[in-house]
């Protein structure tokens, strides 16, 4: 529906490319009535190849209308991952009429006979609200003699010195660079020797503060994808820190990272820029899928798809912060037709199954345990395909299990269960966005994420509850289906 194409596991409430590959988001900004996303494609296959920014733009982050590629490669490479800006102030230079649109992002050169690839950061601008840019003639304006992993700038306007600040992975670390007009750049300092994970190499960063809930108290979040490493069975995956920066120094208020999402298929994620002051959300969208399988999903003529774009949240619980995510609001509006679910008791080996016969999905459910030792939720997507949500309550635990979901074959470790650990389990709010390809669990009120790709034939049929030793309790619940198709 959202991208006017048809195909199978082709999703409704998700953006997709038309055709062909997708993977990193890059350049999320908003300008003038419309979100942009930006994206790296492959404009020639449905694997990765030579990357391109690809273009989308919508009025409410749901509907996407996919436009012509942004920026394509030339001799000084191809476009890898980056970010876009508002030049309010004319800062570059470039706009003395009205503000315009800032592209940053990084130049991947091959090297030739042997020798190690290059990369760069370069800059682009647009006076048209991003249908048509210009490269800047005195690209790359920053480079690394000594960097090999040199990438995926994310670019913000830091008000108290008044310079803008690049947030950039390098190898192992997280380097921050600042300029008075995205042009020239200074080294300001590097993070992240002794910190956080170091499984794979280190992508897509972001940095951005945010408000703590229920009190004037701020923070800032930097957020750190981790790449793909044969030796650990998660794949790639997002990790966070919290802390304190100054427009210098990022120092974290402990040296361990959070996961971002505890399930396989949500990478390289980074926010919005230039969301007005009076929405003052940070609204964040990830790849949905892991480089372990991502060239192997069984999609035809299009490969990639986009997680809902998520409202985060910075809530302290039990001492420590923690980045709440929830579906943008705007996702209300795309859902009627509710079946409630109010004051259940699920006796032992209870089973309430109630039908749906949807494309897309909204769950959401307030769980109480009595007595029982584990819940089981089921979407059904058919009569022998389902994904199964097991709420274990002696192991504290949420677990997705998509062995029987549909495909599963692009990976062996596609059938792996994924699993969160719950802090208060006795008590749940779990809401569940169900489409075409995906499953994506929103727990205690946005405190855990789970994300995960399923490939069945069809995206619901019915959703069965039971309780096992004992009795749960369902209530404040209901089951949304679509206002329009």
């Amino acid at each position: 529906m959202k991208t006017n194409a048809i195909g199978k596991y082709k999703p409704n409430l998700h953006f997709a490319p038309e055709k062909n590959w997708m993977n990193d988001p890059n350049g999320l900004v908003y300008f003038e009535g419309e979100y942009h996303l930006f994206y790296q494609y492959h404009p020639y296959s449905t694997v990765w190849g030579p990357m391109h920014w690809g273009h989308a733009v919508s009025k409410d982050l749901i509907d996407w209308e996919e436009l012509d590629v942004a920026l394509y490669p030339d001799e000084l490479g191809m476009i890898f991952s980056g970010s876009a800006v508002v030049d309010w102030e004319n800062t570059s230079g470039f706009f003395p009429n009205k503000p315009g649109l800032v592209a940053i992002f990084t130049y991947h050169l091959e090297g030739k006979e042997g020798t190690e690839p290059t990369q760069t950061q370069a800059i682009a601008y647009s006076f048209d609200r991003g249908r048509s840019w210009k490269k800047y003639e005195g690209n790359p304006v920053l480079s690394s003699e000594t960097k090999i992993d040199f990438r995926d700038p994310k670019v913000f306007w830091y008000e108290q010195t008044r310079r803008w600040i690049m947030v950039l992975a390098t190898g192992q670390t997280i380097t921050f660079y600042s300029s008075p007009n995205l042009i020239d750049w200074e080294f300001e300092s590097e993070f992240g020797e002794g910190n956080g994970l170091h499984h794979g190499v280190w992508e897509c960063p972001d940095l951005f503060q945010l408000s703590v809930t229920g009190g004037n108290e701020k923070k800032w979040v930097l957020l750190v994808s981790v790449g793909d490493n044969p030796d650990f069975e998660t794949g790639s995956q997002t990790q966070y820190f919290v802390g304190e920066f100054d427009g210098k120094t990022f120092i974290p208020d402990q040296s361990s990272s959070k996961l971002l999402d505890f399930g396989k298929d949500n990478y390289a994620g980074v926010s919005f820029s230039d969301i007005p002051h009076n929405d003052g959300r940070r609204i964040y969208v990830g790849w949905m899928s892991n480089w372990r399988y991502a060239n192997e999903v069984p999609t035809n003529g299009w490969r990639g798809q986009m997680t809902i774009p998520r409202e985060l949240s910075l809530e302290k619980i039990a001492g420590e912060y923690n980045v709440n995510q929830l579906p943008v609001k705007e996702m209300v509006s795309y859902f009627d037709n509710e079946l409630v679910i109010d004051e259940e008791i699920l006796h032992e080996n209870d089973k309430r199954t109630y039908h749906v016969e949807s494309a897309y999905v909204d769950c959401a459910i307030n769980i109480e345990k009595q007595s029982a030792t584990q819940l089981g939720i089921v979407v059904n997507h058919s009569k022998q395909q389902f994904t199964k949500i097991e709420i274990n309550y002696n192991n504290r635990e949420i677990r997705l299990v998509r062995e029987g979901s549909g495909i599963i074959n692009c990976s062996p470790n596609f059938s792996k269960d994924q699993t969160v650990k719950i802090g208060d389990i006795n008590h749940i709010n779990l809401k569940l966005i169900i489409d075409s390809s995906s499953i994506e669990l929103f727990i205690n009120e946005g405190q855990y994420a789970l994300t995960s790709l399923i490939y069945p034939d069809h995206a619901c049929e019915s959703i069965s509850f039971s309780s096992t030793d004992g009795n749960v309790r369902l209530y404040n619940g209901y089951i949304a289906k679509p206002s329009r198709l």
